[in-house]
């Protein structure tokens, strides 16, 4: 380490030339130049005449001595300039014995490079006109007087780790605003101070006083920006007070660090700052701080929390004229008034990255005992030196901010703090501070951040070392189709390559006399063809070039890709697979022979949010099974697409499998290392999985990428809290509650649509309509959801078409085409009959349809209402994504919260949570508390049907139900609500109310299980074509659904027609119906009407 030498080093200033100058007399007038620091003079200058053009070469040097042991100090170079008075030398007039000289300006040069590591440097500063000069005629030109300085020093002042480990303190004080009225800028002068102390090294302290305050009525807003000034008394000219390059440019309450920061705070402080009286300082004062200071300033800081800024007014002492004079005694005099504290809460200082906190502090009065037990300080800077204080403050007596005197922390006091107290609630004028509303600005700032924050590349870098991003997949035309193309393509290439055998074998001629072949001739033919191709090899050439192609329908068609787990189940599967490849044979011959072209089978197509409707239909009905199987064909069909994975992990959460859901959220985020719920995400599975480092890179790497994000700065809190860092917890809490209330305080943008639904703009600007669940635009790149379904989606129902055309008015946004998969038919030969599936001749009526689906949002708690706290917020998010274990933590946050506490929205989070536990009882006392504080929330009573639902109280359940759907404003799970309650109506034998409820339904997100349930209402009803229609839509939705076939082979028994009720009839016994009575039903109608059995 480099040692600092004990000795003196010289600090040269060197004053070279002067531009643009002026003096009193004449054109070319007489001037020198005098320096002084620390109130002492340094020397003067040659008497230099200024040329016609204005200039001055003065080459003037002299020097300080800096000695960090005594004398000049780190401390003085920091707040203390050297100030360069240009003074004019009259010309003699007759009988003049001495020459007269007019100071014409002054200048100040900023020492503070020095303080920065560097050992010499070059400015040009202004020189600015005392009062009277003639210099003030050039300010409203183009070009200023100015002087030419350079400073030198041997060599650095400070060492390597004193620039790394040091850090230089500023200190801001602006006004105290709304000052007691008995402050008059009448009568007796007072001297306004302020002072605080600062930590240093050893036993020490180091004090910083603010003086002669100016006391002004008000009527206007201080401007801004305005100058900070040095806070050194005695400067010539006014201009040479301004620090340059500084200044307070003021900001939004809400973006201070103070106390008065709160909307209901503003009307006041704009009647202080402009109406009510204040006392203005603008002082800047610095301190430097050596590496040991640093780190007394930082555990100060850590233990105390808050510290004492003292306020007092004390008398001017004049001083009269006479050498042998006596100072006027005052009855102010030997004791302070209206002694004032305002306590700083330095703690944001210790936040990562944070250099400076700036706010509005009430003043109060000076207690010791509350000062101590608030700061730990027993000392205080105006009682305990009081006196040496008043001694000193004559007018024009200190002009320096910073006694010489230096406080230690040990220093016996006279006086019990008891005794202090005592005299201090004799002042009455401390408490007028309280009654008139009393608050300081202060900005505290410093060099450098006392805690250091992980720049945006560090944490993107950690990141992908965890999860390397994904390099984008080759675009190929592969899938189901491609494979079944290219094995169409293998089989006419194969067939063309036997008929060139054949004929070269018997000629072309024997295929046109072929008709009057008889078969025995034929029979032979083949034999001999088939021991040509043995014996050539030609066989197994052939049975090659086939076998890719059979391979990639076996990977792509029936996506195989893993061993078999029995004998049975191989076999199974190459029957079927024989069976397909022969079924594509024909269809490949027959598109060689254009004759015998048959008709092809229309497809199906289901696209990624009716997938996802799916989905969460089987999720809530607990059928995790097909759950999974939707969320896996998501996948398959687009894997790069993360809001797929988001929605796959989420719903492993559900199912506690942390282990798969933390692989989805990751490969979500490799797939874009940017997207916030990814990071969120990964974060809130590796808190859970107690992986708390990785944890912190998620969390800090989604508040550096958006700001803004309340959730993220919340989980980060959330996270801070388990680490047990109250200083971290509380700076990231502040932060989320301030970008809440910055968005609270913006007009909220909403949107009515023809549901009833209300919904609020996200985050970041963009409506609801744009984005997906996890926020994704809907023209993303590499992540959109295009949602309308190409023609081919089931015909709709004749009688529900004005319900369908009406579907179409629900969004007004376009959406693109996705390229859809064929849906997988329950056998490989069979051709789907009318009866079952009807194409759509108008792709307006499938867009409708698919429209209709993404209304839903599959979530309880959507955003109906402008978030109260920054902890139901969080609440929300992770409810969306079923984080149960990570919400109850959050919830007690919310009770205790100033501004949450238990609300409706509370109580519903819990009877949710205890819901899915099926604790029923927990659930229904939570839902009650949430009625009772709000009666008409859809929700609460949507909730509540639920509960009784799956509790078997389907009565109750009917009832919640009826009523929810009853308010003008939907709740949030309306396609449970319509789907329970057609189903209650469908067990009390209430068709009609059962149709109508279905027809609701469909209209607003169809999907199988709706389609079904207006197929059972229509049949109990009797009206079998619109039965057939239904169950014809439900089956194109989801051709796997015993249910569906079974009512399908009601209704074709009814209706007559034996064949499709055999077919129906056996898909619903492959299927295996578990609905006995149903199936008993299908027999007795069967030995009816005869026939739909084939076993009979």
């Amino acid at each position: 380490m480099e040692q600092v030498s004990s000795t003196g080093r010289p600090v040269q200033i060197t004053v070279t030339d002067g531009y643009d100058l002026k003096g009193f007399k004449g054109d070319t007038p007489v001037t020198f130049i005098r320096a002084e620091f620390n109130q002492v003079v340094l020397g003067d200058s040659a008497k230099i005449a200024v040329s016609p053009e204005g200039t001055a070469k003065y080459n003037f040097t002299c020097s300080f001595e800096f000695n960090p042991e005594g004398g000049v100090t780190l401390h003085d170079l920091a707040h203390k300039p050297v100030f360069l008075t240009m003074t004019e030398v009259l010309p003699k007039e007759k009988k003049q014995k001495e020459e007269k000289t007019m100071i014409l300006g002054q200048a100040v040069v900023d020492l503070l490079p020095l303080l920065e590591g560097e050992s010499s440097f070059e400015t040009m500063v202004p020189l600015h006109p005392v009062p009277g000069s003639p210099l003030e005629a050039l300010r409203s030109g183009i070009k200023q007087c100015s002087l030419e300085v350079k400073v030198f020093v041997a060599e650095p002042l400070l060492t390597t780790a004193q620039i790394s480990g040091g850090n230089l303190l500023k200190v801001t004080l602006e006004a105290a605003y709304s000052v007691p009225e008995s402050f008059i800028p009448m009568g007796l002068l007072q001297n306004f101070m302020v002072g605080l102390q600062v930590p240093s090294a050893g036993e020490k302290d180091y004090p910083i006083f603010f003086k002669n305050g100016t006391l002004k009525l008000g009527g206007e807003r201080e401007p801004v920006p305005r100058p900070k000034k040095w806070p050194i008394a005695n400067i010539l000219a006014p201009g040479a007070n301004n620090i340059p390059d500084a200044f307070i440019v003021g900001g939004p309450y809400e973006e201070e660090e103070g106390e008065l920061n709160h909307p209901e705070d503003r009307e006041f402080r704009n009647q202080a700052e402009c109406i009510k009286k204040r006392i203005t300082w603008d002082l800047e004062s610095r301190c430097y701080l050596d590496p040991p200071a640093v780190i007394s300033f930082q555990k100060r800081i850590a233990d105390c929390r808050f510290w004492p800024v003292e306020i007092t007014r004390v008398p001017l002492v004049t001083v009269p004229k006479g050498k042998s004079a006596k100072f006027e005694k005052t009855d102010d005099e030997g004791r302070l008034s209206f002694h004032g504290v305002a306590y700083v809460n330095m703690v944001p200082l210790l936040y990562p990255g944070v250099k400076r906190i700036r706010g509005a502090f009430h003043v109060y009065p000076y207690l010791g005992s509350t000062v101590y037990e608030k700061t730990k300080c027993s000392f205080s800077l105006f009682r305990d030196t009081g006196h040496h204080l008043i001694q000193n403050n004559k007018i024009g007596g200190i002009n320096s901010p910073v006694s010489k005197p230096v406080i230690s922390k040990n220093l016996k006091e006279e006086k019990t703090v008891k005794e202090k107290d005592m005299e201090a609630r004799s002042r009455p004028g401390d408490v007028q501070y309280v009654e008139a509303g009393t608050y300081i600005v202060l900005e505290i700032e410093l060099d450098k951040a006392l805690v250091p924050k992980r720049m945006p590349e560090e944490l993107a870098r950690r990141v992908k070392e965890m999860i390397p991003p994904r390099p984008p997949l080759t675009r190929r035309t592969g899938g189901a189709q491609k494979a079944v193309s290219d094995y169409h393509m293998q089989i006419k290439n194969i067939s063309r390559a036997i008929l060139n055998e054949y004929h070269r074998m018997f000629g072309k001629q024997a295929v046109k006399v072929g008709s009057d072949l008889d078969s025995e001739t034929l029979e032979e033919q083949k034999c001999q063809l088939n021991y040509e191709l043995n014996c050539s090899g030609k066989y197994f050439a052939f049975k090659e070039q086939l076998k890719h192609a059979v391979v990639k329908i076996v990977r792509e068609k029936y996506l195989k890709t893993t061993a078999f787990e029995s004998q049975e189940e191989l076999q199974k599967f190459i029957s079927e697979l024989y069976v397909f490849l022969v079924d594509q044979m024909h269809v490949a011959l027959n598109q060689a022979m254009p004759d015998d072209v048959q008709g092809t089978p229309s497809t199906i197509y289901t696209s990624s949010e009716q997938l996802r409707l799916f989905a969460f239909e089987a999720e809530v009905n607990e059928n995790y099974e097909m759950a999974t199987v939707y969320y896996e064909e998501r996948l398959v069909r687009e894997p790069q697409n993360l809001e797929h994975w988001l929605d796959y992990g989420a719903f492993c959460l559900l199912t506690e499998d942390n282990i798969k859901a933390q692989e989805c959220f990751r490969k979500a985020l490799s797939l874009n290392q940017n997207h916030i719920h990814s990071l969120l995400l990964c974060g809130v599975l590796a808190v859970l999985m107690e992986n708390y480092e990785q944890a912190e890179i998620f969390f800090e790497d989604a508040t550096c990428l958006e700001p803004t994000n309340v959730v993220a700065w919340t989980l980060l809190g959330l996270y801070y809290e388990i680490q047990n860092n109250d200083i971290r917890m509380e700076m990231a809490f502040h932060e989320a509650f301030k970008q809440l209330q910055a968005r609270v305080l913006q007009t909220p943008v909403t949107k009515q649509r023809s549901t009833g639904t209300v919904e609020y703009v996200e985050e970041g600007g963009k409506d609801d309509s744009c984005l997906g669940p996890w926020g994704i635009t809907s023209g993303s790149s590499t992540a959109a959801v295009k949602v309308e379904v190409p023609a081919g989606l089931g015909a709709p129902l004749s009688i529900l078409d004005e319900f369908l055309d009406e579907s179409s008015n629900l969004q007004s946004e376009s959406h693109e085409p996705i390229l859809s998969v064929q849906s997988q038919d329950p056998t490989t030969s069979q051709k789907p009959s009318n009866t079952f599936m009807k194409e759509i001749p108008s792709k307006k009526e499938a867009s409708e349809c698919q429209e209709s689906s993404t209304c839903l949002h599959p979530t309880l708690y959507s955003v109906s209402q402008t978030p109260a706290t920054i902890f139901m917020e969080t609440i929300r998010f992770l409810m969306k994504v079923n984080a149960v274990q990570y919400v109850h933590r959050v919830l007690a946050h919310e009770l205790l919260c100033p501004h949450g506490g238990p609300s409706c929205e509370y109580y519903l989070v819990l009877a949710q949570t205890h819901l899915l536990k099926k604790d029923f009882a927990k659930a229904e006392e939570y839902l009650q508390q949430a009625a009772q504080m709000d009666y008409l929330n859809p929700n609460v009573w949507g909730v509540k049907g639920h509960l009784y639902f799956l509790s078997g109280n389907h009565a109750e359940a009917k009832a919640c139900y009826e009523r929810t759907i009853s308010f003008v404003v939907d709740a949030s799970e309306m396609h449970f609500i319509f789907l329970r309650l057609g189903q209650i109506y469908l067990e009390e034998k209430e068709y009609e109310k059962a149709k109508k409820t279905y027809l609701q339904v469909c209209k607003r997100s169809p999907s199988c299980l709706t389609w079904l349930g207006l197929g059972i209402a229509c049949y109990k009803l009797d009206e079998l074509t619109e039965a057939e229609d239904a169950l014809s839509e439900a089956n194109a939705l989801n051709n796997y659904n015993a249910e569906v076939w079974a009512y399908l082979a009601l209704v074709c028994l009814k209706a007559g027609r034996q064949l499709e009720a055999e077919q129906a009839y056996k898909y619903t016994m492959k299927l295996k119906l578990k609905d006995e009575s149903l199936l008993a039903e299908i027999h007795m109608v069967q030995e009816t009407v005869g026939f739909g059995n084939p076993s009979f």
